[in-house]
């Protein structure tokens, strides 16, 4: 049987999309929520920007301010969710409702990847929750497994598809044999993509969310800057037809290592990932999150990434568990965290996929591959195609640091016999 019922009011900073879907489920979910936990959460105010906006959810009088810092102020509030967006005015009023002694439900990505570390200590000092599981992948549930389920497990890679827009855009490309820019049409139109896409194609919000994930996997603080972004529009229809040809799909992956020095390296970038590899198959706008440890093997985590509703009830759930928490006087320490030691991208070592259009004449091969051996790139495999009077030549490379990579790509560029260098991609072993 449980407890006695309590009685959890919950205030709501902002009321877009995914504000709009917790409302919603606040309301649908609310009973079904009591009769499991013995938790009765009632939405008290709801503050935006705008009151005069038009909404798709209908809000009781009074429900609706635009003083946000009077939610977070207000005495008979509980639990405090910010949906806001953004560095500020969110970190502003969750440090305050943290230290007014509120846990804060966030699915803020930006503001966790950029000043986390200061929220987990404000969370930390007032003895009160700080969740954000909707920071990273929607409704996937990979913080929480990583906090808790995975706190005694060393996790060594973590791989993941985290950005439904690119992943969409890409999947047309495989699928449909669209150009990037038709698909990125696309993606605008349907919703899946923002006018000004520069934070999904570029790895920004990929790299936020990795941020996050190598900061609860590895137990060190890891900030956005700290990631190194290689997007997704210079993919084209050619590159991935040749991935096609070998048995490989582009992806644009999010990836955290954990080192033997205990050095971590982080970073986003397109990379051709093999069929019978489990990210292959993540498809459209879903998202995957794949863990690597040495004590359990491969886990993959997989489902919507985003949405109102799928990143909304991630958010509940976090509602529920700041509650519980709440009314048993406790709360889920993230605990001080030491400032992350970087390893450089010049130092991280992958397979590579170089396409370059040279001269179709004598000793072209000669000089183009005698500038990887100078450079200390092995090649694996090459493939030559022609093109009139010049041809494409297509080299996979051994495992070689990204350092040397960059240089062998410098010196093919002052090669008089090679026209342009076309595309680089990493592939996955």
């Amino acid at each position: 049987m449980h407890e006695e019922t309590s009685v959890v009011r919950v205030g709501v900073l902002g009321c877009g999309n995914v504000g709009a879907a917790l409302v919603t489920l606040l309301a649908d979910q609310a009973a079904s929520i009591e009769a499991r936990s013995g938790l009765r959460l009632e939405l008290a105010r709801v503050a935006v920007r705008n009151l005069a906006k038009s909404r798709s959810v209908q809000l009781a009088e009074g429900i609706l301010t635009h003083d946000a810092q009077g939610v977070v102020d207000d005495p008979d509030i509980d639990v405090v969710v910010e949906l806001v967006g953004g560095i500020e005015p969110a970190r502003s009023l969750v440090l305050d409702a943290l230290k007014s002694g509120k846990p804060v439900v966030t699915a803020n990505k930006e503001l966790v990847a950029n000043v986390g570390a200061e929220l987990f200590a404000a969370a930390d000092a007032a003895g009160v929750d700080l969740l954000f599981e909707a920071a990273v992948a929607g409704a996937i549930p990979v913080v929480r497994p990583l906090r808790e389920s995975l706190a005694g497990t060393p996790i060594r890679r973590i791989t993941g598809i985290v950005n439904g827009t690119t992943n969409y855009i890409l999947s047309r490309m495989s699928e449909q044999g669209a150009t990037y820019a038709d698909a990125l049409a696309e993606a605008q139109s349907l919703g899946y993509a923002e006018r000004d896409p520069t934070a999904d194609v570029e790895g920004f919000d990929a790299g936020a969310k990795v941020a996050i994930l190598a900061t609860i996997a590895f137990g060190t603080s890891v900030v956005a800057g700290d990631v190194s972004h290689e997007g997704i529009s210079g993919v084209t229809p050619a590159d991935i037809a040749f991935a096609h040809r070998l048995g490989y799909e582009v992806k644009l992956l999010a990836v955290a290592e954990h080192g033997g020095d205990g050095r971590v390296a982080v970073r986003v970038h397109p990379a051709m990932v093999p069929r019978g590899h489990p990210l292959a198959s993540v498809r459209g706008s879903f998202n995957a999150v794949f863990i690597e440890a040495d004590t359990l093997g491969e886990l993959m985590l997989y489902g919507r990434g985003a949405g109102g509703l799928p990143t909304a009830s991630a958010v509940l759930g976090d509602v529920v568990d700041a509650a519980g928490n709440r009314r048993r006087g406790t709360y889920a320490s993230i605990g001080a965290m030491p400032r992350a030691v970087i390893r450089p991208i010049d130092e991280v070592s992958s397979e590579y996929c170089l396409h370059l259009e040279v001269l179709d004449r004598p000793g072209v091969l000669h000089a183009v591959s005698g500038v990887f051996a100078e450079h200390g790139v092995s090649i694996r495999s090459m493939e030559q195609e022609g093109l009139g009077d010049e041809a494409r030549l297509i080299f996979i490379t051994h495992e070689a640091a990204e350092a040397s990579v960059q240089a062998t790509l410098a010196s093919l560029r002052g090669l008089d016999v090679v026209d342009r260098v076309r595309s680089v991609i990493r592939v996955v072993a």
